[in-house]
């Protein structure tokens, strides 16, 4: 309990001193003052931000991604998990051994790039979707779930008439609650925090995504320096910026976990305990 407790701490520890920072003025900023409280107490720092149209447009262009994307997801992997988890399937283990193959040798990264060019997907936020579409991790879990659904369940609603589609619409998916949950905050954490791939495959500003626009920030301190004026200057750093857009970057993901919080426990232990 004690381990726990100390890594649950120094897991807290560092938010509560960006969430510091990202209030406090540039002065006390500066000087190193800022520990887990703000001093100095300031807005300007996410007035600043309010005030930059690109960080707005990339704030929606990650929102698209992760909700579209994670629809996506969870549809592709859904779609394939449930036919290899059924033994009327005969070729599920070939198509398994194909999913293990992904996990272990990954396509390069120009052939990828040449292929999504020839297809018409670069620059656009479909590029960021479909080629992530299923996680072979994902799936095996997903498919571990389906495996331990009720057989006789199943089978007694074939007796009864009910078609494919139908018993997977609705026997199938109002039972896998859990593991949709589990698996919706895995891919939307992962599509919120897309970055590599939105470097790779876009160029178009006006589909930057946050991450993006959050290591533009970082690095170059380009975040309206033109809009500071002197007397401004005493309120707001560089820094504190980058606190304010790192806050703005991660509260949205943490909200959606209290939502799913209690499929999301049952979902892992699923995947973790049964086979």
């Amino acid at each position: 309990m004690i381990l726990l407790f100390v890594i649950g701490l120094a897991m807290v520890l560092p938010i509560l001193h960006v969430i510091a920072q990202s209030f406090s003025n540039s002065a006390a900023i500066n000087s190193g003052d800022v520990g887990l409280w703000p001093i100095g107490f300031t807005l300007e720092n996410y007035h600043m931000i309010i005030k930059d149209a690109s960080i707005w447009v990339a704030f929606r262009n990650s929102v698209i991604v992760t909700v579209f994307g994670t629809l996506i997801n969870l549809a592709a992997t859904a779609s394939l998990a449930y036919p290899l988890s059924r033994p009327e399937y005969i070729y599920r283990k070939s198509a398994l051994l194909i999913v293990l193959i992904t996990m272990i040798f990954h396509a390069p990264l120009i052939p990828n790039y040449l292929l999504l060019k020839n297809l018409n997907m670069l620059n656009t936020l479909w590029v960021l979707m479909i080629p992530a579409a299923i996680s072979a991790y994902n799936l095996f879990v997903m498919r571990a779930f389906f495996v331990n659904l009720p057989g006789e369940l199943l089978e007694s609603a074939k007796i009864d008439g009910c078609g494919e589609f139908r018993m997977i619409w609705s026997i199938v998916l109002p039972l896998s609650k859990p593991v949709m949950a589990t698996m919706g905050i895995m891919y939307a954490v992962s599509n919120w925090n897309m970055y590599s791939q939105a470097i790779y495959y876009i160029d178009k500003r006006s589909l930057i995504l946050l991450q993006v626009r959050l290591r533009e920030i970082v690095i170059t301190d380009n975040m309206g320096a033109s809009d500071v004026t002197s007397e401004m200057m005493q309120f707001v750093s560089p820094e504190g910026l980058k606190m304010a857009v790192i806050v703005i970057a991660t509260i949205p993901i943490m909200l959606v976990y209290p939502f799913l919080q209690k499929h999301f426990i049952k979902g892992m232990l699923v995947g973790s305990i049964k086979s």
